[in-house]
């Protein structure tokens, strides 16, 4: 198959284009038949192609790095003037930084192996015939997110690597953003001679085109919401087709009976201070009663140097109430279940390994947890007992990320235990399909 040919005879296919008189079920509709088309091209496309766009899209993002601010700039005048919420808006930055990681991360998936045709788990039967497994492109995924501007380029470059066509519609907050960033993505595919309806952006911020979007199964094989809890749960109660999601992000870290103290603190400041808005940051902290007189006393002076404030049981409260400049209030039960996004952390003294453990999977949302702990033994009973889709020894929650774990870029995070769980890379953005290999053998 001339993969290059068929890919270029499409690639200057028009996009298509957002007009009120269409209305939005025509215009998803035109959307959802452009991507099957394209994915059918992009489950032929060679490794060669695809690396090529991606390696075009990063030149693409660092050398438009000025307009994508100028654009950025504008979405965050709004936002600030429409009185979003500060983690929202923190997460709508295009920062020198993060325009340089969404470059690096298009390298890194270009680097990767590509996985779609690897044929595994071959075995030859008694019959003469071979039978194994060989991962394929899922097809056309639909991506639904908030503020974060970045993931249009995360979504991208991995439904280019892994063979799929994609519909990405962005939050409202970030459409100046987003709409820059996909012209690059358009142009880096034109460039490559792949289709350009590979990747598609909801033009429109009408919120009727996410239902629609959700309900097109003979277009769309699975959705990927990216946001708050709220807009998660109504994809999840509404969608005709497959979800992969994460409600919310609860993570923990553990201060075990025996740990090296300063490894801890700087483990738990990192958590819980690094950033304080993604999914992936420990919102609460359980400490070993026999590590709370010497621990708490030590983070407490780091939280409240920070204006971390500390939602405390009666133990922790008695201990860190001793620190000078915190600020410690009574933990109440709906504090064990929360992802703050802010500068707050639940803080519980617990008896036990089991004790921390059960809470965990009471409390937890099943994303990010780690145990700080000398212990070996206690440290592998964490991971194999923590029912969490990352769980950590040592390490802090903030690692909970497609690009520090080497998968280039991610489409989000899963807490979902069928097809894809933790963060969701290329792997994810497959599936596996059986192929027999025969000489000719029947079956009697």
């Amino acid at each position: 198959m001339n993969t290059a040919a068929n890919a270029s005879s499409t690639s200057v296919a028009s996009a298509v284009t957002w007009s009120e008189g269409l209305g939005v079920p025509d215009y998803m509709n035109a959307v959802g038949q452009a991507a099957r088309a394209a994915a059918t091209l992009m489950a032929a496309a060679s490794t060669g192609g695809k690396n090529a766009a991606l390696l075009a899209l990063a030149r693409q993002i660092r050398a438009h790095a000025g307009e994508l601010k100028a654009r950025n700039a504008s979405d965050i005048a709004n936002a600030e003037k429409n009185g979003l919420a500060e983690p929202m808006v923190d997460r709508l930055r295009l920062t020198d930084k993060v325009i340089e990681t969404m470059a690096e991360s298009c390298e890194q998936v270009a680097a990767l192996p590509d996985p779609v045709g690897e044929i595994t788990n071959v075995r030859r039967r008694p019959t003469g015939i071979s039978v194994g497994q060989m991962r394929v492109p899922i097809g056309v995924f639909g991506m639904i997110y908030e503020s974060r501007p970045n993931v249009t380029i995360e979504a991208a470059s991995l439904a280019i690597k892994s063979g799929n066509a994609c519909v990405l519609r962005g939050g409202s907050e970030a459409i100046h953003s987003n709409l820059a960033l996909w012209k690059l993505v358009q142009a880096a595919l034109a460039e490559s001679n792949l289709p350009t309806n590979a990747v598609q952006l909801v033009q429109t911020t009408d919120r009727a085109a996410v239902g629609q979007l959700i309900a097109m199964p003979q277009f769309v094989d699975v959705i990927i919401p990216r946001g708050g809890k709220g807009l998660i749960e109504r994809i999840s109660a509404e969608a005709k087709v497959p979800v992969i999601k994460h409600l919310d992000g609860n993570c923990h870290t553990y201060v075990d009976e025996v740990v090296d103290l300063a490894l801890a603190v700087k483990v738990t400041d990192n958590a819980k201070t690094q950033k304080y808005s993604p999914c992936n940051a420990t919102e609460s902290l359980l400490v070993h009663a026999a590590q709370a007189a010497a621990f708490l006393p030590l983070i407490g002076k780091v939280f409240a140097d920070k204006g971390v404030e500390m939602r405390a049981d009666a133990r922790a409260k008695a201990i860190l109430a001793d620190v000078p400049g915190a600020k410690v209030v009574d933990a109440t039960e709906q504090d064990w279940y929360e992802e703050y996004l802010a500068p707050v952390i639940a803080v519980k003294v617990v008896d036990s390994l089991d004790e921390a453990i059960a809470h965990i999977n009471q409390y937890g949302s099943h994303h990010t947890d780690s145990i700080l702990t000398t212990n070996q033994p206690n440290s592998m009973r964490f991971i194999r007992e923590v029912d969490s889709a990352s769980v950590m020894i040592n390490a802090s929650t903030r690692f909970a990320d497609g690009f520090e774990y080497g998968l280039g870029a991610e489409i989000g995070i899963s807490t979902d235990k069928f097809h894809a769980r933790g963060p969701v890379g290329l792997e994810g953005l497959t599936s596996m399909k059986f192929v027999v290999l025969g000489q000719g053998e029947v079956r009697t």
